[in-house]
């Protein structure tokens, strides 16, 4: 069943039961008004018969009895039975439709008035009582106009209901469908989306409901989706060029290898193979590096570690496998009260990040130096890298994030272009920065910026 189907039946169903109980008070009421007007009429007989037959001014019996036969009193079916104080039967109108026993006189005077119903007849007992006489009046008819008026009533509200939620389920299919429009045109709109169309979106329009804020939350969907597959391209395209270079100078080189028998040719091949197969695990490792903190941020586990310990088992690490590098550190801001700089973090995952700036300053310093200084802000944590490199050009600032891409400085240094990307990605999982900036006769400075754990 569709949406619309059910908000149809639904809306008809609420509405018709309201009507419906809207019907059952007005008849409950009619009823009640009926009944009560009658029961009045009645009582109203009950006492003029009684006064015009044994008041001041009396009628005879017989009179009365004869008026009744041709029907010519007020009410249909009308009865007029009057008993005395010894419960001895004084007049009775002689149609015979009620029987009266003792238990009822008795209540009747008792209550001075008792109403009850037999059948379609109704029947009201009252006690009359002057100077001279205690009668029990009993006057009883049935009320042919009035039962006559509220079944129409209760006819006409019949119908009325029927055409009422007949009109309420065309209303509401109407409206149902105008409400679901905008979602039927979204759902054909993302219909026409496919892998190779991810630039379309849905069109949000101007209405700020549900169904326009589903079309901004989708646009914003397929932003990353586009995103994400335009990374993986570029990231298939690049990887793939980048491990075909080293891999055809291995090829060629062994080619070459085979064709010479001099020994001091094959042990310089073998030289040049080992540091090409060097290159290749070095970008192999980038790559997976780059794979695994492209995955999603809730599936990197984070804990306390400390930042300056981190810093310093990375440091001894670059200066052993490179003994010509030089990091030099500035203690500053190490005291006491700043023993440690304590952040929630992965531990390898930082100790990548933080061995890429190191070799980045250094590779492209002159002097193969790195100049490193902790800052400690209120609620985060800065490290400052700075080499006295060749400076990066201010339009080139903004793509040196992205994988594969490498400066204009970066020409005549080996690298892949993957060690600022996959830094950038790392701090991004860690809610923090990477910013960098960049003079000429000044050098370049990549600030690394880190929540501090509370």
């Amino acid at each position: 069943m569709t949406i619309r189907t059910r908000l149809t039946l639904l809306f008809t169903a609420v509405v018709s039961i309201l009507l419906l109980l809207f019907c059952i008070v007005i008849y409950l009421l009619a009823e009640r008004h009926r009944k009560a007007q009658f029961y009045e009429q009645l009582k109203a007989e009950a006492n003029t018969n009684v006064e015009l037959l044994f008041g001041k001014e009396t009628f005879s019996p017989e009179l009365y009895k004869w008026l009744d036969k041709n029907h010519l009193t007020v009410l249909n079916e009308e009865e007029i039975i009057i008993y005395n104080y010894r419960d001895s039967l004084v007049y009775e109108s002689g149609t015979d439709y009620l029987k009266v026993d003792k238990t009822i006189l008795n209540q009747v005077r008792l209550e001075k008035e008792f109403r009850w119903d037999e059948g379609k007849r109704e029947v009201v007992g009252v006690l009359f009582a002057d100077e001279y006489n205690r009668f029990v009046v009993f006057a009883s008819a049935v009320d042919k106009y009035g039962h006559s008026e509220v079944s129409n009533l209760l006819l006409v509200m019949g119908v009325g209901w029927f055409i009422s939620g007949f009109i309420v389920f065309l209303v509401g299919w109407f409206y149902a469908y105008r409400a679901l429009l905008p979602l039927k045109k979204l759902i054909g709109r993302v219909d026409a989306i496919t892998a190779s169309r991810l630039d379309l979106r849905v069109d949000v329009g101007n209405t700020p409901d549900e169904i326009g804020q589903l079309a901004e939350r989708f646009n914003r969907m397929l932003d990353r989706l586009e995103e994400a597959f335009q990374l993986q391209r570029a990231f298939v395209s690049n990887a793939s060029h980048e491990l075909r270079t080293p891999l055809t100078a291995i090829t060629g080189q062994i080619e070459v290898a085979l064709m010479d028998d001099n020994p001091q040719e094959w042990h310089d091949t073998l030289r040049s193979v080992l540091d090409d197969a060097r290159q290749l695990n070095r970008l192999s490792n980038g790559l997976l590096s780059l794979a695994k903190v492209s995955m999603e941020e809730s599936a990197v586990k984070l804990s306390e570690v400390y930042l300056d310990e981190i810093f310093w088992q990375v440091r001894s690490e670059l200066l052993r496998a490179y003994p010509a590098y030089t990091v030099k550190v500035n203690l500053a801001n190490f005291s006491k009260d700043t023993t440690h700089f304590n952040v929630l973090g992965n531990e390898a995952l930082l100790q990548i990040a933080l061995i890429n700036l190191l070799e980045n300053g250094a590779k492209f310093s002159p002097d193969n130096t790195v100049e490193v200084r902790f800052n400690k802000l209120p609620r985060a944590f800065e490290i400052h890298f700075h080499n006295n490199g060749p400076a990066i050009p201010k339009e080139e600032l903004p793509l040196i994030f992205k994988p594969f891409r490498r400066g204009s400085n970066a020409r005549n240094i080996a690298g892949h272009g993957i060690g600022l990307s996959l830094t950038a990605r790392i701090i991004k999982l860690h809610h923090g920065s990477l910013s960098v900036e960049s003079e000429s006769g000044i050098g370049t400075t990549f600030v690394i910026t880190l929540p501090q754990k509370s």
